[in-house]
């Protein structure tokens, strides 16, 4: 639960009706639609299937978000509206897969854990291994279908697109790999200089008893 003071400006709509999901992130949440297609040929477009689900962390899923305990969720969110940059409300986002709605829809606990810098990634999809893609995206030219609805213009900001290959620790970012290494070298010289400061003062300690 957010705390009242946390909601603001996005507590209430100009009417006075409670607004759910309350929060400034929240109400911000992206919902461009985006298609990845392989330009094959002119006349047939293939759109890459993309799975939905599988996006957030464990604890997220399970522990840190929860839904009413009621099936339908839109009966539990009546009297409520949605955020105002929202184009639905949170119990209809995904009319395809009903378990993804609510507080436990994917999209939402991605884009709800806070970024620690103002540029970042948000996993928008998976590839869904099926078909043509089994082994992953064959090698040739692909073109993305984008359809506007986060704007951006107004504080000056950007958005791109990245495809890319997750692995357990995640996707490639070459900011964790230069913090593992400047960590990695620091904690190794530490060490060194711990273990230098340890030799000097033993001794010192042995020169002094045998005076």
């Amino acid at each position: 639960m957010m705390a009242v003071e946390d909601c603001a400006p996005f507590k209430m709509s100009d009417n006075k009706t409670p607004i759910i999901p309350c929060d400034a992130i929240a109400n911000s949440m992206f919902n461009d639609t985006i298609i990845l297609s392989p330009n094959i040929n002119s006349s047939v477009q293939i759109k890459v299937p993309m799975l939905k689900s599988g996006l957030t962390w464990w604890t997220d899923k399970c522990v840190r978000f929860q839904n009413p305990s009621s099936k339908n969720l839109a009966d539990e969110f009546r009297g409520t509206t949605k955020p105002p940059n929202w184009p639905k409300p949170i119990y209809d986002l995904d009319k395809k897969d009903p378990r993804n709605n609510g507080f436990l829809n994917d999209d939402f606990i991605v884009w709800m854990r806070a970024a620690a810098f103002p540029t970042f990634k948000k996993l928008y999809g998976r590839l869904n291994r099926t078909h043509h893609f089994i082994e992953g995206l064959p090698a040739g030219n692909y073109s993305f279908n984008i359809t506007y609805n986060f704007p951006v213009t107004r504080f000056h900001g950007e958005k791109s697109v990245v495809l890319s290959t997750l692995t357990w620790c995640g996707g490639n970012s070459l900011f964790l790999g230069l913090a593992y290494t400047v960590t990695g070298a620091t904690t190794w010289l530490t060490s060194f200089a711990m273990m230098a400061i340890h030799i000097m003062l033993k001794n010192k300690k042995m020169s002094f008893f045998h005076q």
